[in-house]
C-alpha cells in the first residue's frame, strides 16, 4: 500500500476495529520528498563506527527528509507504546472504551518495569490513567493491561494497518517483545516516521483534537530519553517524543519537534547498538538528531 491511503482504504481499516473517527475530510497525503521538499543526504557510517551497532534514522519537515536505513527493520521496544495509547484513544472516540473505566490491577499482571501499576496492587487504575504511565514513563503491566483492553495483538495490528502500515509486525506481549528473534515487533523508520506524520500532522488525522492534544501532553511531559532526542535540539525547542530501549543495546526514540518558528519535524531513530551502555547509547541519538538538524537547516 502506498504511503498515503486513501480515505475509503483507511476507514475500512478503522472501521474492522471499530475506530472510526469523527473527521470527513479528504487525507492530505504526506508530500513525496523527492517531488516536494529535497532529500538531504547524511552519513551516518562514522557515527556508526565510532560507537558500534547500526543505527536507523529518518526525519520530515518543510525543508526536506533524511533518511538512514529507513526500510531496514529495528526492534521497537517501547516505541509502540504511544501507538498503543494512539488506538486506544480511537476507541474512545468510537464509544468502545472510556478514559475513566477502572481496571483492577493484580499481582499477576506484574512484569518488570511497573512504577504506576506495582504500587496499585489490589486496587484499580483508570484507562486514562494507564494510557498515560505508557507513554510517560513507559509502565510495561500498564501496556499489557491495555493491549488485552484492546482485544490482544490483532487489534494492535490492524490499528498500524488502519494507517496504511502493511510492515510493522505485532506479535508479542511485554516483555518478550523486547527480544530480538527475526522479524518479530519490529518496524521500519521510515514507517514509524510516516505514521507519526499521519497521526499528528496530517489534517485528516484519524486522532480528534482533544485525542490528539491529550497525547502530545503525555508526549512533551515524558520525563524519559532526556539525553536522547531532547539533548539534541537547539534551546528553545519543545520536543514530543517516547523512548524505547532493550537491556542488551536497543535504544530508540521517536516524536515531533517543534521549534520556536516554522514547521514541525517528524523523527524515528532507532539505535541498536552493540551492548547497553546506556549514556554512550543516547549520545548517539542525540549526535543523529543535531546533524539531522542541521542538514534541514534548523540548527
Amino acid at each position: 500500500m502506498s504511503e498515503g491511503a486513501d480515505r475509503r482504504t483507511i476507514l475500512t481499516g478503522l472501521g474492522a476495529l471499530g475506530l472510526i473517527g469523527c473527521d470527513r475530510r479528504e487525507p492530505m497525503q504526506e508530500p513525496t520528498p523527492v517531488q516536494i521538499v529535497p532529500v538531504r543526504r547524511v552519513d551516518f557510517s562514522a557515527l556508526e563506527a565510532n560507537h558500534g551497532g547500526r543505527l536507523g534514522l529518518s526525519a520530515y519537515s518543510d525543508k526536506g527528509s533524511v533518511s538512514w536505513r529507513g526500510d531496514e527493520r529495528f526492534v521497537y521496544c517501547s516505541t509502540f507504546k504511544m501507538y498503543l495509547a494512539a488506538a486506544t484513544l480511537l476507541r474512545i472516540q468510537a464509544g468502545e472504551e472510556r478514559l475513566d473505566r477502572q481496571i483492577p490491577i493484580s499481582a499477576a499482571d506484574m512484569t518488570n518495569h511497573a512504577p504506576v501499576t506495582q504500587p496499585a496492587i489490589g486496587r484499580t487504575l483508570s484507562v486514562e490513567t494507564l494510557m498515560q504511565a505508557v507513554v510517560e514513563v513507559s509502565d510495561n503491566p500498564a501496556a499489557n493491561l491495555l493491549l488485552k483492553a484492546l482485544g490482544g495483538l490483532e487489534p494492535m495490528q490492524n490499528f498500524y494497518r488502519s494507517l496504511g502500515d502493511t510492515s510493522t509486525r505485532v506479535d508479542r506481549f511485554e516483555p518478550e517483545m523486547n527480544r530480538l528473534d527475526g522479524d518479530k515487533d519490529t518496524i521500519t523508520p521510515d514507517r514509524s516516521r510516516i505514521n507519526i506524520w499521519r497521526l499528528f500532522i496530517d489534517p485528516a488525522t484519524p486522532l480528534s483534537p482533544t485525542s490528539r492534544d491529550r497525547l502530545l501532553g503525555w508526549m512533551v511531559s515524558s520525563p524519559t530519553g532526556v539525553g536522547r532526542i531532547k539533548a539534541g535540539v537547539p534551546v528553545g525547542w519543545r520536543v514530543a517524543h517516547k523512548t524505547g530501549t532493550g537491556g542488551y543495546g536497543p535504544t530508540n526514540d521517536i516524536g515531533i519537534l517543534y521549534p520556536p518558528a516554522g514547521g514541525p519535524v517528524t523523527l524515528a531513530i532507532y539505535y541498536h547498538a552493540a551492548e547497553y551502555a546506556p549514556d554512550r547509547n543516547e549520545a548517539v541519538i542525540a549526535e543523529a538528531t543535531r546533524m539531522t538538524l542541521a542538514a534541514l537547516d534548523r540548527a
